[in-house]
């Protein structure tokens, strides 16, 4: 799209108005207007960022980002997004509250969000817990905003759970979204989202659950690979296989690496914990088995180690769509002798890739400040408007 009208004469041709003062937590929750309404909305505030045009819609406010996780890219990009907009960021540093002190989630929600528009979390480490975290927050601000608690409720963005990570998934789409050359090309693409070898354990189910659940909505032929043993949630599974019949792509899953790279436009080589792993590590979490947990990881690590084969390697790239498929990954990637001696991929094929990786993960910032802005502009259209014709520069050249 050319001009800033175009990006609102997309938006105007969608019903996206159920978003507004809502949350997002599930990309499959979201019809494919909302979804579609993320990445344009996303691609023009990038518009604007670039033609030096201020995007702050709010004067005051503020983010607060909860990372139960460890993160670079995904709290940069919820910080960048909230600074685009005006906020400022706020981190809950849970050791240094009274959580520890047996504050309860409704407390804490209340008490954080007095002057905050929106909260982030990531909480992805057990199963059964950090999807349903998210919803008990947002149950606790919505109660003290109807109560008159609250002057405002703030929305939540899932900064990944333990089911999905929208805002990375949303994020490589609208990689390859501009990548194709626009959301209609993607449609007979195949996708291949394999597991891959990592000498780390642990690492969760949601960005492979994520890409599935999201693709197979977009008309894309699907494919999830990975050894036996390793499979993700049953019901995400239902969701991928739904969601290909609605939009005339495909969903299937191998136990064959090589399978899943022919003739591929997009390869995912990730590693993850097996679903059934992690629903035993929650528990022992739950049970305080420290002597559990350390057997079960060692166990998880020598079943990874039997499976040093599944790299994405140069000579599986060649068998992809004329050799040249889009190789992308969330960051950071088990890379062969530079960040371990054996990973997820070899070193020649991720050099050949880093810009690409760079780039995808430079959507993220604007996805969030989509998610944001659709929440908190009932007529996002005229807020884009009103910024172009303010005119107020980013900054003074």
């Amino acid at each position: 799209m050319k001009t800033l009208q175009d990006y609102i004469d997309a938006l105007n041709a969608l019903d996206f108005k159920k978003m507004y003062e809502g949350d997002f937590f599930l990309t499959w929750e979201k019809t494919d207007d909302e979804l579609k309404a993320v990445w344009i909305l996303a691609d023009a505030l990038r518009y604007l960022r670039e033609h030096n045009i201020s995007t702050k819609i709010f004067e005051s406010g503020l983010g607060i980002s909860l990372f139960r996780d460890n993160s670079t890219r995904t709290r940069f990009s919820f910080a960048s997004a909230c600074n685009l907009l005006g906020l400022e960021v706020q981190d809950l540093d849970e050791k240094k509250s009274q959580i520890a002190h047996g504050e309860t989630v409704r407390e804490t929600a209340n008490m954080i969000s007095f002057m905050a528009d929106v909260i982030g979390i990531r909480d992805d480490m057990y199963i059964g817990k950090g999807n349903t975290y998210m919803h008990d927050v947002v149950d606790a601000v919505s109660q003290g905003h109807d109560d008159g608690i609250l002057e405002q409720k703030p929305t939540l963005v899932n900064l990944q759970c333990d089911i999905d990570h929208p805002t990375q998934c949303m994020a490589d789409t609208a990689h390859i979204i501009n990548s194709l050359g626009g959301i209609d090309n993607l449609k007979g693409k195949k996708v291949a989202m394999t597991w891959a070898y990592s000498p780390s354990y642990g690492k969760p189910l949601s960005v492979p659950q994520g890409v599935v659940g999201l693709m197979t909505r977009l008309g894309m032929d699907v494919v999830l690979a990975h050894p036996e043993g390793y499979e993700i949630m049953p019901d995400v599974e239902a969701v991928a296989k739904k969601n290909a019949a609605a939009s005339g792509g495909s969903f299937r899953v191998t136990h064959d690496m090589a399978d899943a790279f022919k003739d591929a436009d997009v390869v995912y080589p990730k590693s993850w914990a097996p679903f059934a792993a992690m629903e035993k590590r929650t528990k022992l979490y739950g049970d305080g088995d420290q002597a559990g947990i350390d057997a079960l990881e060692q166990e998880l690590l020598a079943q990874n180690a039997q499976h040093k084969d599944w790299c994405c390697t140069e000579k599986l790239m060649k068998t992809t769509k004329d050799g040249k498929a889009m190789y992308l990954h969330c960051l950071p990637a088990d890379i062969n002798d530079v960040s371990c001696k054996d990973g997820e991929v070899e070193a020649a094929v991720f050099d050949n890739h880093r810009d690409s990786l760079y780039k995808e993960a430079s959507y993220k910032p604007y996805v969030i400040a989509a998610m944001i802005m659709l929440a908190k502009c009932q007529h996002p259209q005229d807020t884009l408007k009103a910024l172009e014709e303010q005119a107020v520069p980013r900054k003074i050249k």
